[in-house]
């Protein structure tokens, strides 16, 4: 598998699994099927939109792939009938939503700082477009439902982007292949995010002020 081959998996991937997370949030709002698949698309597509615009990469990426479109909008649907599951399971669709949302995160923090390197910026840039593929679709997602953005929360969650976005540039910048480094990258954000997850990782809060 060529390193172009890689990137274009990777990015189905995580735009399948934000959109996934986005079908079991809208499935918990009680919204439509509709509904679902709209959410679905924003979580699966708005990061990487966000960095194309703030790249000056336009038509954004999917303009001329509608294909990525169909992808979000399946992965949107499929979250929302399949979380109906697990829906008398206690918890099981917040951790369904977690797990899908950390998969989308380690995928995406990759590719974003990879666009960033493509086009030029600075690896400073490299790191945010990372940390902003990986968290804006959910950021916006979040914002749609009415919820608290989970990127805002005290878990670590932008920092286990920042950590799959910097473990890349530098294994690139050290001359470590990109079919290595981009799966490793990937897969270390995902497990930072996991233990975070599993464990209850999170930044220490300022605590209530008056």
């Amino acid at each position: 598998m060529t390193v172009a081959q890689i990137f274009v998996a990777l990015d189905f991937a995580g735009i399948f699994l934000f959109a996934l997370s986005g079908g079991i949030i809208a499935a918990r709002k009680h919204l439509d099927a509709f509904g679902a698949a709209v959410i679905g698309a924003v979580a699966g597509m708005g990061g990487g939109t966000i960095r194309d615009m703030i790249l000056g990469d336009l038509p954004v990426y999917w303009v001329d792939a509608p294909q990525y479109l169909v992808v979000a909008l399946v992965g949107g649907v499929v979250g929302y009938y399949g979380s109906e599951i697990v829906r008398g399971e206690i918890g099981a669709r917040r951790r369904a939503l977690e797990w899908a949302d950390a998969g989308g995160l380690g995928v995406f923090c990759v590719i974003g700082a990879q666009a960033g390197l493509a086009a030029g910026v600075h690896w400073s840039i490299a790191l945010v477009t990372g940390v902003m593929s990986a968290a804006f679709g959910g950021l916006l997602r979040d914002i749609i439902v009415n919820d608290v953005p989970l990127v805002l929360r005290a878990d670590i969650y932008a920092l286990a982007a920042l950590f799959g976005a910097v473990i890349y540039v530098a294994s690139v910048s050290l001359g470590l292949g990109e079919s290595i480094a981009a799966p490793c990258a990937a897969l270390a954000a995902f497990i930072l995010r996991g233990c975070a997850i599993i464990w209850k990782w999170s930044l220490p809060p300022i605590g209530k002020v008056d």
